[in-house]
């Protein structure tokens, strides 16, 4: 019984809901879940669902003019932008990144370019965001002292002129 029990996939490879083919242009910014297959051009932000486990693939003649923020990033084409991975990012040998790297678990194949920082983050940017949301009291505590301090300040400024 144990024997047979396998381990979960660390991404799906095979799967790819949406693809924007080599004779496309978006311009603006996309949105997605699952997975999305670029061959084509994107000028924009390209933005994974939260708390979603979408990948998002570039191939060698795909390119994205924008920043890049999903959990599992598959590049082997050009991206001009910053790409944050939170859990897997993978560089194939004609990935050509023009902007920092922010990454938890990172593979990069020989020939592959990075023109910019490498950051190592060691817990996913999504889950991050997700706690501040659940913990409630830091972020709704920090506006309402900016609220009770700005109003009298906002109030003075506006009848001296």
């Amino acid at each position: 019984m144990l024997g047979k029990k396998k381990q979960k996939p660390r991404r799906p490879t095979g799967h790819f809901d949406t693809l924007i083919s080599s004779r496309t242009t978006v311009e603006g910014d996309v949105h997605f879940s699952g997975g999305l297959h670029v061959d084509g051009r994107i000028r924009g932000k390209v933005v994974a669902d939260e708390g979603t486990d979408a990948v998002l693939r570039v191939s060698e003649v795909g390119e994205v003019t924008g920043d890049i923020n999903a959990p599992h990033v598959i590049i082997n084409g050009t991206v001009n932008g910053d790409v944050y991975a939170s859990a897997h990012l993978e560089l194939a040998e004609k990935a050509a990144i023009n902007g920092s790297v922010y990454y938890n678990l990172i593979e990069m194949a020989m020939g592959a370019s990075v023109n910019g920082n490498l950051v190592h983050q060691r817990e996913p940017v999504g889950l991050l965001s997700q706690d501040a949301k659940s913990a409630g009291a830091g972020p709704k505590q920090a506006p309402a002292g900016d609220q009770t301090a700005e109003p009298e300040e906002s109030g003075d400024g506006g009848k001296s002129e």
